[in-house]
């Protein structure tokens, strides 16, 4: 039988690539002083970009795959990098293990993922890859009071559940699924396209190794109805923006009797009306009257857990913070909770009444006369700095 054109394209690749291979440094996007452990996270990087299963029918993709795993081999071994590094390709040559297919790259790299995103793939483990349910999402919005204290919501979401009048096979009730004929119920299907021979799951059954003639009506041979439910979910204290919480097996069944996937709730904090968040700390800006700040207070401070007191020290300027330990929001990981930073400002009012705008003018005559060490610090500056200016001017003269 003659080969295909995508075999034929294929094999040309693989021939140019054998004799005008690239730099392995230049294949993982490396410096040559790269440590072991970029070296492997590169190479982890491009073997799940490229993996097989996840660029069907692409040959480039094999291609690329293949040379990462070449690279790889190289400069994961130091005595073979150090040949490398002096002699280039040529240090290396017959030094290789020679990768035949995609499947040697699996057992001699496998363990490099844990052994868990390779595995039911290739030759020499199971034949059908059982895949895990996709996950899904739903949203949760708090009240800053509840993200500090942490609650229990419920939250509703749709999700694909076993079709009951079918139980789940897809074919109508009083039939079976049959063998699939391309693969003979292996569920993947082996296919070579010179040098490599790639073995994936078969297009006709998707790797289940089975084909519905009589779908069930319900579903129309899906084997799932969409359904809503409603899950109660525990959100712990301190969330914020952002983070999420997770329902582990709480999300879509799997299309071939793996594991579910989960439910994720994504965390959304409204704004408060007095408090702003910055992490772990809560920051109150709290107005004082002039006297207030000049001759010193004790004021009533609003917390997530109540009313607090707080002394305000005579002399108190804009802007100063006084922070009430503890009383900010819990870390999640941990519970240590952060404070509350009570920032103070002067309020001046725009208009006053006759009794105060004498007082105040009265002020303003006591100021003038005894003058306040900020202000005389200013007086003097300006004061030295005209007196250097008239200097000058004499100087010039």
């Amino acid at each position: 039988m003659g080969r295909t054109r995508g075999e034929l394209r294929l094999e040309g690749l693989l021939s140019v690539m054998a004799i005008t291979k690239r730099d392995y440094y230049e294949v993982l996007s490396v410096q040559r002083t790269a440590s072991g452990q970029e070296i492997s996270r590169a190479y982890r990087k491009l073997a799940i970009k490229y993996h097989p299963d996840s660029n069907r029918d692409d040959e480039d993709a094999i291609v690329k795959f293949k040379e990462a795993a070449e690279a790889y081999e190289v400069l994961s071994d130091e005595q073979k990098r150090a040949r490398y590094d002096q002699h280039g390709h040529a240090g290396i040559e017959g030094r290789q293990s020679g990768f035949q297919d995609v499947g040697d790259i699996f057992e001699a790299f496998g363990d490099i993922f844990g052994g868990t995103v390779f595995e039911d793939f290739f030759g020499g483990r199971s034949r059908s890859r059982v895949r895990r349910g996709a996950d899904v999402r739903c949203d949760v919005t708090l009240d800053l009071e509840e993200a500090a204290a942490g609650t229990q919501t419920k939250v509703a979401l749709t999700r694909h559940e076993e079709c009951e009048p079918c139980g789940g096979t897809g074919a109508a009730p009083g039939s079976q699924p049959q063998v699939c004929g391309r693969c003979r119920g292996q569920g993947q299907v082996v296919q070579s396209t010179g040098i490599l021979r790639v073995q994936t799951a078969c297009p006709q059954c998707r790797g289940s190794g089975k084909v519905i003639t009589t779908p069930c009506r319900d579903c129309d041979g899906t084997g799932a109805q969409p359904r809503e439910v409603v899950l109660e979910v525990s959100i712990p204290a301190g969330v914020d923006d952002g983070m999420r919480v997770r329902l582990s097996g709480e999300g879509q069944a799997s299309p071939d009797g793996g594991p579910p996937g989960d439910a994720y709730c994504f965390i959304q904090v409204r704004k408060h009306k007095i408090f702003r968040r910055e992490g772990s700390d809560l920051i109150l800006q709290v107005p004082l009257s002039y006297s207030q700040a000049v001759l010193g207070t004790e004021i009533g401070i609003p917390t997530l857990v109540g009313k607090r007191s707080l002394r305000i020290p005579e002399g108190t300027q804009s802007g100063e913070v006084f922070p009430l330990r503890g009383y900010g929001m819990p870390d999640p990981r941990n519970g240590v909770k952060g404070d509350l930073l009570v920032q103070t400002f002067i309020e001046i009012p725009k208009k006053v009444g006759k009794p105060q705008e004498e007082l105040l003018r009265k002020l303003a005559e006591l100021e003038e006369e005894h003058v306040t060490p900020q202000r005389q610090s200013f007086i003097d500056r300006v004061f030295h700095y005209f007196r250097a200016e008239d200097q000058e001017q004499e100087a010039d003269k």
